[in-house]
């Protein structure tokens, strides 16, 4: 992959569901002040964004943050971020599967059932599973198709409803605790800025190409959000905790033709957004079980389709299961949660191995790597009680892997 390629794994997957449901939510929350929430969550997001670009720069192979991790602290710590994305990513998936069918449901409304729902969901997530199974580089060819459909109307939907609404909504600033109470889902919007690290060893030029796709997708991104958040504003709300919400506003600008467009694009955005998910994540534990630190089944590879299938298999059946837990806030806000782990043990493998490597410390490094690691404190003070709950069972249920792994490689190693 070049940089282009590389480019869609992010931009997938912050723009997903998220974007779709999030203008509906913080509109009903902060008001007026929606769209700059999410240049409050670009600020708290940017100094990890700089963090993984400094580590993406040193490194060439599978794994991104397990890779960081395990070369700072050891393999133990290195598995807990890597399984910690996952984790995050499995639940992510899980989250936008909830309101992609709620898009769908104003086309066909026999989806509005909860039975419906739950089939529609599995059979999503299973689409994308499939397309994965066949190859690399089908599945990014399908990924650059599905991104261009998806960010047409997006764009078309800002343009219109800035220049055909009401624009000047003004900036009304909320009390500071319903702030805190948006962050986090302000914050799931932005993540997987990492995405092209984990596959940088299928990149031409990781080292330089990395580093930038991290940090140029993550600021368009979070242009975007907030330019369809004020459009919709703009447009005029008139359902304002509504799932499909944005397709309602466009069909206040077109009628039936913009309720419908919209309500596919959805649906092609958390299918790109799923796939780009089902690209790396497989390849996360594949390069965790080639490390040792999960078991080595993970690690298999189809001899006809040369793809890790049983990790790909793996990530498509614990998506299936876990979309049947709760609704897209719900699996939002523990996804965010796992994923600080992740982001917190990469902020503090940058000092350590910026300090091991012997070339003159880069003077930003410490100062970035620390405001990385307060923010992801700070932002993950504002989960519920109910979010840390899931959060130890995630990880709880990855350590006993791990253990598993090690015991089989100690076998192997008395055996050899």
């Amino acid at each position: 992959m070049g940089f282009w390629s590389a480019a869609l794994l992010p931009i997938n997957g912050m723009i997903g569901a998220g974007v779709f449901a999030l203008p509906a939510i913080l509109a009903a929350q902060v008001g007026s002040f929606a769209p700059w929430m999410m240049l409050v969550g670009l600020a708290l997001v940017l100094p990890l964004g700089l963090v993984f670009a400094a580590l993406a720069g040193r490194f060439e192979a599978h794994g991104g943050p397990v890779l960081y991790a395990t070369t700072a602290f050891g393999s133990f710590v290195g598995f807990q971020a890597g399984w910690a994305r996952y984790a995050s990513g499995v639940v992510s998936m899980a989250a936008n599967t909830h309101v992609a069918i709620a898009y769908l449901a104003v086309l066909f409304p026999v989806l509005g059932g909860e039975q419906a729902r739950q089939w529609a969901a599995a059979g999503f997530l299973a689409s994308t599973v499939i397309v994965n199974l066949v190859g690399m580089r089908t599945s990014v060819g399908t990924l650059g198709i599905l991104t261009a459909i998806k960010l047409l109307p997006l764009a078309a939907l800002a343009i219109a409803g800035l220049a055909l609404g009401e624009p000047a909504i003004g900036v009304t600033l909320p009390p500071l605790g319903e702030l805190e109470g948006v962050v986090l889902l302000t914050f799931y919007a932005l993540m997987s800025f990492e995405n092209a690290t984990i596959l940088a060893g299928e990149m031409r030029n990781p080292k330089r190409d990395a580093p930038r796709t991290v940090l140029v997708t993550l600021g368009a991104v979070a242009l975007l959000y907030a330019l369809v958040i004020w459009s919709y504003l703009a447009i005029g709300p008139v359902d304002a905790e509504g799932d499909n919400a944005l397709a309602t506003a466009a069909g206040k600008l077109a009628g039936a033709a913009g309720v419908l467009v919209l309500t596919l694009a959805a649906a092609v955005s958390i299918g790109a957004n799923t796939l780009a998910g089902g690209l790396g994540l497989p390849r996360l534990t594949f390069a965790m079980a080639e490390q040792g630190i999960l078991p080595r089944i993970f690690a298999h590879v189809s001899p006809r389709l040369k793809t890790p299938d049983v990790s790909i298999l793996f990530f498509g059946a614990a998506a299936i299961g876990v979309s049947l837990l709760g609704g897209f806030t719900v699996l939002a806000v523990a996804s965010t949660l796992a994923r600080l782990v992740m982001y917190l043990l990469t902020a503090l493998s940058l000092p350590v191995i910026a300090g091991r490597s012997g070339e003159p410390r880069v003077w930003w490094h410490i100062p970035v790597a620390a405001l990385a690691v307060a923010a992801t404190l700070w932002v993950a003070a504002q989960a519920s009680r109910e979010a840390f709950v899931m959060l130890a069972a995630m990880l709880g249920f990855g350590t006993v892997l791990f253990l598993f792994a090690r015991a089989g490689a100690m076998r192997a190693a008395q055996v050899a």
